[in-house]
């Protein structure tokens, strides 16, 4: 009976197609020397020949699958051979060791795939099976979490990880102690959730009142009447326990120039022909200012955030006398500079 590890697939599993693919770890496949290519989500996000297929730990990836791995293999104290018929990408190579030699979890055989990278995936090196009773007993799994090594001999370590949504709790390196014992005691996974998201001004929060979310949950917010949302209006658990960013619901700006017209929307208006002389958040108001020199006028926009929309610095507003009684001598109505 061989038993997977990380890169390695299960005998009674070599046959099955994986419904779905890990997510991509690339603090795992650095430590095993995998180079993890482009991510994707599907054949389009690749570029030439590349497809979108499962890469093991490094998930969904662009890769060639006509591109081989190096054949054939020779590894220290082991006999290699195809199980597949081809040495392309997902082939399977199994690595028997030789007679008086084992790998350090007490196996003589293992399946090793070939990658994206177009590296065959590690198998745990054979070893003269002489010093077993040196060597300490494969350390125990966590729950929801894992640990990345090969070698159980005195003074080798390993590295536990937890899936994704949990945080590991206590050390995350044991080494195996002259004792034959793992030190220091194996660390536990805890489920990660996020608290009770923020209630955001002049807006609503849509989701099930709870003390706590789990990861990847997803929740809703929405704006008064007359605000805009600004951001995402779905929000989601991440997986760190903390929410994704929060929208903000902006106000809408009251044009406080009176008796000029302005550029709203492409076109040239009076205040009183905009409802209520309010524009939304992130739109622009053109006003017109006077050059002193040439008596002309020039166009300065300025933009509404959030309520407010400030009069450009050269903006003068015109009197009450000018609007009534020489409206064309407004700054809006005289000749452009």
């Amino acid at each position: 009976m061989w038993r997977g590890l990380a890169g390695r697939v299960q005998v009674r599993q070599s046959k099955e197609v994986p419904q779905t693919c890990p997510p991509r770890r690339e603090d795992l496949t650095a430590g095993r020397g995998q180079t993890c290519l482009r991510s994707c989500l599907q054949d389009r996000d690749c570029s030439g020949k590349r497809r979108c297929m499962c890469d093991g730990d490094c998930g969904m990836s662009c890769v060639l699958p006509a591109r081989s791995c190096p054949w054939p293999l020779t590894l220290e104290n082991a006999d290699t051979s195809l199980v597949t018929q081809s040495k392309f990408f997902g082939a399977q190579m199994k690595v028997d060791c030789h007679s008086g030699f084992k790998m350090a979890d007490g196996e003589d055989a293992a399946l090793i795939r070939c990658q994206g990278d177009r590296k065959w995936s590690q198998a745990m090196p054979c070893e003269e099976d002489l010093n077993a009773s040196a060597s300490c007993d494969p350390p125990e799994r966590i729950e929801s979490g894992f640990y990345n090594g090969f070698s159980f001999r005195v003074g080798s370590s390993v590295q536990y990880f937890c899936k994704e949504g949990y945080a590991l709790e206590g050390s995350a390196v044991r080494t195996c102690q002259e004792n034959l014992t793992w030190s220091p005691a194996a660390p536990a996974c805890r489920q990660l959730f996020c608290p009770p998201p923020d209630e955001i001004t002049n807006g609503y929060l849509v989701a099930v009142e709870k003390l706590q979310y789990r990861v990847y949950e997803v929740i809703y917010y929405l704006c008064k009447r007359n605000f805009f949302l600004d951001g995402p209006n779905k929000v989601s658990c991440q997986a760190n326990g903390q929410w994704s960013a929060l929208p903000a619901c902006r106000d809408r700006c009251k044009i406080t120039a009176q008796r000029s017209r302005v550029l709203y929307k492409g076109k040239k208006l009076w205040i009183t022909e905009i409802p209520e002389g309010l524009v939304h958040h992130l739109e622009t108001v053109t006003f017109f200012c006077r050059n002193q020199t040439s008596s002309c006028s020039y166009k300065v926009p300025s933009r509404c955030f959030d309520g407010k929309l400030p009069l450009p610095a050269c903006y003068d507003e015109p009197t009450v006398l000018q609007y009534h009684f020489f409206p064309k001598k407004v700054v809006s109505e005289i000749a452009a500079c």
